[in-house]
């Protein structure tokens, strides 16, 4: 996990140098695996977050404290007993272990100060919270162990804290020198990728680490023992010294890793370079900041998948259906196109019906439409006199031809359609509220695509649009959805207001609210970078935005939301930039 020993020590400085001495505040239990501590120091106050969640054990600083329950739980209620009002005296990590200890002074019931350790043991499915005595006495757990659960190691109330089993010996970044690590890496005779030899030596690193130091190491290349030779010997040890350095002394890099659509995939305490363009990188003040941000995202992503997990399945089905159907209809008009040969037979058999006798089952005649006059063979109904099948190949032109205009509307529809529900399926991966997916609901349900539900039918607050300043100082709106774009291009939006919209790629209206003034190339181009990152192109490179004033803009009748056309329009090509969106994001 990406939440290695490495990372625990950067975290542990962080928690000396901002909380040390404070004061404990509250406590909380937000949920059966997750502490929140308020703390509360000279000059200001912070929330301390411990997690033993299986997938998400990690501690670190928080802005973004979930809600609570109405009832704290026991083991809240421990804490709170225990605690109380106690100090943050200590920040302890044994070795590069993922354990952390918290040692708080405290006041007992008999009036006697005594110290209280919270261990925070950060192992996978293994993570546990456990509150510790003067005595090294658990008093509780989050994650009670008995004999049943585990025949090695029990975690009880009472019983006295022992340390978890150790692992394989091997070196560590904050107690071994850069020349003894790579001495050890030399040292093994396995033909295997650098990064996995430099796993077996070191304790405390997580894979992106020991994959980011193979990287630099070899410059990119992916190598094996076998391979090292002096110069990348020489590179490993300066970039492994390099890190040590940054665990002792700070000065690193706290980045995250997001795939191309925007969602956090890794993270570690330096710059990661190892992806290319693969993927994308955001660099964060502290580990603390990065934790809180990842975890954040990631939760709300995933809360909001579980949320729309019935509306993504609704549209798959539905765009599955409807691009079945327009493959049929595209395969029956390429039917149509050899209607002008029916044509043809019915005029050739017009032209020779003297030559043609009933019972006939074909006609054999000269085709004088074409210059070389070749002869033709049409195939013939033997139970219909010569002029009725010149009549049946006339009647099967004409539903052809018909057919052919009938098809080109449903296939115009249908295109019309999917795109509609490309845009929609958008829309919901950029949700991070209940309310916007509330109001997707509402629009599919209004385009005939869900029931009306009871939620539905309740007037529901209007959400805000996405309101953003430009560096000039001019307000742009984006709409979160299909109903807000349209409101806000045909309804809120003025005349001389410039609209900006990704080219054939869904996403969201924007608009420069331009007040009558000139807008500059500045805000024109941040409002372009806004709406292609407010888009199905969040994760391009280039991205091409068209632009134009709202009185250019007109809705098709019985156009699904969102669906516009305009003209008299211009181009720009932009790269989406999350970190300047975010700058020019305003709180509603």
């Amino acid at each position: 996990m990406s939440f290695d020993g490495a990372f625990l020590s950067i975290i542990k400085n962080e928690i000396e140098q901002t909380a040390l001495n404070s004061k404990v505040e509250k406590i909380y239990q937000p949920s059966k695996e997750e502490i929140v501590i308020g703390l509360r120091f000279k000059g200001g106050s912070t929330k301390l977050l411990l997690s033993a969640n299986a997938s998400t054990p990690r501690v670190h600083f928080t802005k973004f404290a979930p809600e609570n329950p109405k009832t704290p739980p026991m083991f809240c209620m421990l804490l709170r007993k225990h605690l109380g009002s106690g100090k943050l005296v200590a920040v302890r990590q044994i070795g590069i272990d993922r354990i952390l200890h918290l040692d708080f002074e405290a006041v007992n019931e008999l009036g006697d100060t005594v110290i209280i350790t919270i261990i925070c043991e950060i192992m996978g499915r293994h993570s546990n919270i456990i509150v510790v005595d003067s005595n090294g006495r658990i008093l509780d757990a989050v994650k009670r162990i008995d004999e049943e659960m585990s025949s090695v190691r029990q975690v009880l109330p009472g019983m006295a804290y022992t340390m978890p089993p150790a692992g394989a010996s091997r070196l560590s970044l904050l107690a071994d020198s850069a020349e003894s690590i790579v001495e050890r890496v030399l040292s093994l005779n396995r033909d295997i990728e650098l990064s996995k030899l430099l796993a077996e030596s070191l304790d405390g690193v997580s894979a992106i680490l020991c994959r980011e130091i193979a990287h630099y190491a070899a410059r990119g290349a992916e190598i094996t023992r076998s391979q090292i030779n002096d110069e990348i010997a020489a590179r490993l040890k300066f970039y492994i010294q390099r890190i040590i350095d940054i665990l002792k002394n700070g000065g690193g890099t706290p980045t995250i890793v997001y795939d191309l659509n925007g969602k956090p995939r890794d993270y570690s305490f330096i710059e990661i370079n190892q992806y290319g363009a693969a993927m994308l990188t955001k660099h964060f003040e502290s580990c603390s900041e990065l934790l809180d941000n990842f975890y954040t995202e990631r939760d709300i992503i995933e809360r909001m998948r579980q949320r729309s997990n019935d509306l993504l399945k609704l549209l798959a089905n539905t765009s599955e259906r409807i691009a079945r159907k327009l493959a049929a209809q595209q395969e029956e008009l390429k039917q149509c196109a050899e209607r002008e040969t029916l044509k043809i037979y019915g005029d050739l058999l017009t032209a020779n019906l003297h030559s043609i006798k009933k019972g006939d089952s074909k006609a054999v005649v000269q085709n004088f439409y074409d210059e070389n006059m070749p002869e033709v063979e049409i195939p013939l109904d033997i139970m219909l006199t010569p002029t009725q099948n010149a009549q049946k190949y006339y009647s099967e032109y004409r539903k052809a031809d018909t057919a052919e205009k009938m098809l080109a509307n449903l296939i115009s529809q249908g295109q019309s359609e999917l795109e509609y529900i490309d845009s929609v399926f958008d829309a919901l991966a950029r949700v991070r509220l209940a309310d916007e997916l509330d109001e997707i609901r509402e629009e599919l349900a209004s385009q005939g695509y869900l029931r009306t539900s009871k939620l539905a039918k309740k007037a529901n607050k209007k959400l805000p649009y996405i309101k953003y300043i430009s560096t000039d100082g001019f307000v742009i709106l984006a709409g979160r959805n299909n109903i807000q774009n349209d409101r806000l291009t045909l309804k809120d939006a003025r005349n001389s207001d410039i609209w900006f919209h990704t080219q054939k790629i869904p996403g969201s209206h924007t608009v420069v609210i331009t007040d009558g003034r000139t807008v500059p190339n500045s805000t024109l181009e941040q409002a372009a970078i806004i709406a292609a990152y407010n888009s199905k192109a969040r994760g391009s490179a280039k991205v091409a935005v068209d632009y134009t004033q709202i009185k250019n803009i007109k809705k098709p009748n019985g156009a699904k939301p969102g669906m516009v056309i305009y003209n008299d329009f211009k181009t720009a090509i932009v790269t989406p930039d999350e970190e300047l969106v975010l700058s020019l994001l305003k709180n509603n």
